[in-house]
């Protein structure tokens, strides 16, 4: 096994040990054939779920694009699907994000974000959080006139524990400039993403 050490000092086998000892944990022997390779497995798996914190979401932003023919219109990137993980439970958060903005004098590529979206949910989190994150990163970086985020999504630490609720999603909401200070920009906003009077 590799003894490569992370930007916090943990190894790998420190990493694979822990899924071992939860492993025992909860009853398991984690040296019977069907969990042999598992803490493998896992540690793998979180270097792909957990890559957002290698990732400076702004980066994405910086290339922007200023030939847009006066355009100052909103644009609206709608049902940007993402896998996340709740941060009290570390149970998967699974749902979409809709974003918007309004350009100053510049835009960026549509799938840059997209990106932002994934670069924040890759980290555990928590949606109000997220939510913010995304939209403070958008305004941070491109200096339009409003942000709006809305992001819809399903917690499996309520529905596969506690409560065992199924069915229900979380919506939260962050506007910034233009979308909370306009309520007809907002409800523009809302219409595009087919929010309606609080309805999907």
């Amino acid at each position: 096994m590799s003894e490569h050490h992370t930007s916090n000092g943990v190894t790998r086998d420190e990493a694979e040990e822990a899924v071992r000892v939860l492993l025992r944990w909860a009853g398991e022997d984690p040296s019977r054939e069907g969990l042999i390779d598992t803490p493998k497995r896992v540690v793998k798996a979180y270097k792909d779920w957990f890559n957002g914190y290698e990732i400076d979401p702004g980066e994405y932003l910086r290339r922007t694009f200023k030939e847009v023919a006066g355009y100052d219109e909103m644009v609206v990137l709608r049902d940007i699907e993402f896998e996340s993980h709740c941060e009290h439970h570390m149970a998967p958060i699974i749902g979409r994000a809709h974003v918007g903005y309004l350009p100053t004098n510049r835009v960026v590529g549509i799938s840059k974000l997209a990106r932002v979206v994934d670069a924040y949910a890759r980290r555990f989190q928590v949606q109000e959080k997220m939510t913010a994150e995304i939209a403070r990163c958008i305004h941070d970086n491109l200096h339009p006139s409003g942000v709006a985020v809305v992001v819809d999504a399903s917690h499996e630490c309520m529905t596969t524990r506690g409560v065992h609720k199924r069915g229900v999603s979380m919506i939260t909401s962050q506007m910034l400039g233009s979308f909370r200070d306009d309520a007809r920009t907002r409800a523009e906003f809302l219409d595009f993403i087919g929010i309606h009077g609080g309805r999907r």
